[in-house]
């Protein structure tokens, strides 16, 4: 893309945001996966700001002992002459781009003077705010002391342009503009605070939106300091933006300011060499998510896993804004139909989130030890039986298979009747994997819709209340292996400002429905026409009621249990297909202009 400006002068790009080295949520997965495609335009003019936790900067940080001669080694020199500790390297991650993560510990004792500073020049309320709110000012501080130090110094021979990703970055920006520091802003909200507490307390939110006082319902949530920074970084930005254009709707009532840009959410597509391959990854890991439900559901009764589909959702505890609520309802109108076609394929549906617990249950890691124990003594036997018959054949005139039983041990007959009477009960399998510290929506909506997991169903519901990762000893899978293994991903979110859920599936080749209030379903019907047939469904839910959009969706869902498992095969290749859509190197060019664009309005 042209270049909306240009000049003699090189050009740096600083990206500020909680995330860098820091996983706490989505925006890290924007900021890491784009990092390849920044260093390729940037090269060494790309650098992030990030606050600094050792033991999360661990794993992903390494120091550089001695600051360069740069512009960025010079700053941290100085800020650290001036008695903040600063810490400059490389964050760990393809493109390695450096880093400046500013330790918060240093500015404990400026912090009340900050916060009388803030709302003397402001109007910033901060009094009893939670401490990452405490957190968030004292790096929005650090960040803006590095920026004007910065910038007096290098401004000149420097055009700046600096980047702030959500409001947890960005309570330094208002000064920036106040001091007149010659750096071009930029300010992306990835969803208002606002959006995201009113979404799933009021009715009808999006139908109500032009009739919010946003001061009102800030200081009735208790978030009246966060909101306020996110309106300030907002109107105070030389360019605004958010990630999609059902967002962009929230910014005019809750920020008072149209976003100028729309940055669209991409990833760092790996791309496969043929489609048998990324086929066979499903097919491995499939068997693996075969093997926890043979231990979960077998013990009691079994099915065919030839004809079983794996469905998920996955993402935060939000029960109606993720689409909790209406994907139980429609998986319950879906087992009805089901059932009453008297079909023999089965669905498994896996609720994946995070929810406080105990422990996994005991019961379920019991069943999964003793299914291990069938496989060991099952693998013991076939040696013994395969060692004894190869002798048997090779040494006796008989050409007829002999009795096999024969060739078993005593003790390994035992042990599997021993085993195996041990493990069969007359208990529904759990539809909840873990000891929740109490019943919530989801529980209490399962049992409410009778999906228990009866013989009968064919729907079977596995609440999962923790993320997956390899480390986990019900799958032994992380969440990436987890996607290729299922069938289809199921995102019908009422409130979702862009949604990576539904893309993880999309470059994993996995079949997925989203919603048209999701930013990723809205960019979706805004660039393709045939996104149903390339196995990208949408939900209706900006017309639609619940009682509808539920209908919707087991349809949905009903078409899709009835398809061949050479359609599917055919859809999953459709699918991956155009995730290069989606890469980076391709929705880079909307950050270029943003860019572009701050540049341009600093100058005078």
């Amino acid at each position: 893309m042209e270049a909306l400006f240009s000049t003699s002068k090189r050009k740096l790009l600083l990206e500020v945001a909680w995330e860098v080295c820091n996983q706490v949520g989505g925006i890290y997965t924007v900021i890491r996966s784009k990092v390849p495609a920044m260093v390729e335009k940037w090269d060494d003019n790309y650098v992030l700001l990030g606050p600094y936790f050792p033991q999360k900067a661990a794993a992903e940080y390494e120091p550089i002992t001695e600051p360069d001669e740069t512009e960025i080694g010079q700053t941290v020199r100085k800020m650290r002459q001036l008695g903040y500790e600063v810490e400059y390297g490389y964050w760990l991650v393809t493109g390695r781009p450096r880093v400046v993560l500013f330790n918060l510990q240093s500015m404990t004792s400026q912090l009340d003077a900050l916060k009388a500073g803030l709302w003397e020049r402001h109007k910033l309320p901060t009094l009893g705010v939670e401490d990452l709110v405490n957190q968030t000012l004292a790096f929005g501080e650090m960040v803006r002391v590095f920026i004007k130090l910065l910038a007096d110094d290098h401004a000149r021979r420097v055009d700046m342009a600096a980047h702030f990703h959500e409001w947890m970055a960005a309570s330094g920006l208002p000064e920036l503009r106040r001091e007149n520091v010659k750096v071009a802003t930029v300010f992306t909200t990835h969803a208002t605070m606002l959006g995201r507490y009113l979404a799933q307390n009021e009715t009808n939110f999006y139908g109500r939106l032009d009739s919010f006082d946003w001061q009102k319902e800030a200081r009735h949530y208790g978030i009246e300091a966060q909101a306020t920074i996110e309106r300030l970084a907002a109107l105070q930005s030389h360019v605004f933006t958010t990630v999609s254009d059902v967002t962009a709707r929230e910014c005019e009532v809750f920020l008072g300011r149209n976003p100028d840009l729309i940055l669209p959410n991409g990833l760092n597509v790996t791309r496969f060499a043929a489609a048998h391959e990324f086929q066979n990854l499903h097919v491995r890991y499939k068997e693996r998510i075969h093997e926890f439900v043979m231990g979960h559901f077998f013990q009691n009764y079994s099915f065919d896993l030839d004809k079983t589909l794996y469905f998920f959702t996955s993402g935060r505890f939000e029960f109606s804004n993720k689409g909790y609520d209406l994907t139980l309802e429609a998986l319950a109108r879906l087992n009805w139909r089901m059932r009453e076609a008297n079909m023999d394929i089965t669905v498994v549906m896996f609720m994946v989130t995070k929810q406080p617990y105990r422990s996994i249950n005991p019961e379920v890691l019991h069943t999964r030890a003793l299914l291990d124990e069938i496989r060991e003594t099952s693998q013991a036997i076939e040696k013994q039986v395969g060692e004894r018959l190869f002798l048997a054949s090779a040494s006796g005139s008989e050409t007829s298979l002999p009795d096999l039983n024969k060739f078993v041990d005593e003790y390994w007959r035992l042990r599997l009747r021993r085993t195996v009477q041990s493990w069969k009960t007359k208990q529904l399998p759990r539809f909840v994997t873990h000891d929740l510290l109490q019943e919530d929506d989801m529980t209490r909506f399962i049992r409410q819709a009778n999906l228990v997991n009866n013989e009968y169903d064919r729907v079977k519901i596995v609440y999962h209340p923790d993320f997956i990762a390899s480390t986990n000893p019900l799958f032994g899978l992380d969440y990436s292996q987890f996607v290729r293994g299922c069938h289809l991903g199921i995102f019908p979110s009422y409130y979702e400002p862009w949604g990576y859920t539904p893309l993880e599936c999309v470059v994993r080749g996995i079949p997925t429905v989203t919603s048209d209030q999701s930013g990723f379903g809205d960019f979706i019907m805004q660039i393709m026409r045939d996104y149903e047939n390339r196995g990208i469904y949408v939900v209706n839910r900006k017309t639609q009621n619940f009682d509808e959009a539920a209908n919707q969706l087991a349809d949905i869902l009903y078409r899709f249990v009835r398809m061949s498992m050479r359609d599917r095969i055919q859809q999953r290749n459709r699918v991956e297909s155009i995730s290069d859509v989606f890469d980076w190197t391709n929705l880079r060019s909307y950050y270029d202009t943003a860019h572009d664009l701050a540049l341009k309005r600093r100058k005078p």
